[in-house]
């Protein structure tokens, strides 16, 4: 039976450059490889999943919460990747499960564990729950050199609990923090009550 893999990682740890690779050594053996991306995800491109170091490819099915996907669309091909995974909704990621038994095919969804207070997406929260094979794409904290395992959403340069769970963003917005930096940072924040 193919799998289902969640890699996930904070910002800035390379899962879309690592996914933009996957999809090149594929296309390289001449395998056929189905790219998806939810569709609100405009932050460098309305189509195109772009990596932060420039690499890009068109997405070939943009995913809205309402999206079914149909297993005879999959057909014939070798693997399906599916980048910012923690916007997908439940059903889709249901979905995607499925294909991993009709027509067969591994599906890789890339995307963040957590968002900017701490808290699961509910896409990655049901791949958590559902995936064969759950990996982390590592990097270090961008204030010190301990392993990032949070997002810490900046505004005006000033780390905040405050907004909207989904922003989209980028270096200006978001920075990969450990633990111990992210609560150091947060002047809102009284250690450990908001975890």
């Amino acid at each position: 039976m193919a799998k289902l893999y969640f890699r996930h990682g904070t910002m800035g740890s390379a899962k879309t450059m690592n996914l933009l690779a996957v999809a090149h050594n594929y296309r390289s053996q001449g395998k056929r490889v189905t790219l998806l991306k939810p569709r609100l995800d405009t932050r460098f491109s309305n189509k195109a999943i772009v990596s932060r170091s420039g690499l890009t490819i068109d997405a070939d099915i943009l995913l809205d919460p309402d999206t079914v996907l149909s297993p005879r669309d999959f057909e014939g091909q070798h693997c399906v990747l599916v980048d910012e995974a923690q916007f997908l909704t439940v059903r889709l990621v249901e979905q995607l499960r499925g294909l991993t038994l009709r027509p067969g095919i591994p599906v890789i969804c890339y995307g963040l564990r957590t968002d900017f207070q701490s808290h699961l997406f509910e896409g990655s929260r049901r791949l958590l729950e559902l995936a064969d094979s759950i990996e982390e794409v590592k990097v270090t904290c961008q204030y010190c050199n301990r392993k990032a395992i949070l997002n810490m959403r900046v505004v005006n340069g000033k780390p905040t609990l405050s907004g909207e769970q989904i922003m989209l963003g980028g270096d200006e917005s978001y920075a990969p923090a450990c633990f111990a930096c992210f609560e150091s940072r947060l002047p809102e924040a009284t250690p450990g009550v908001h975890i």
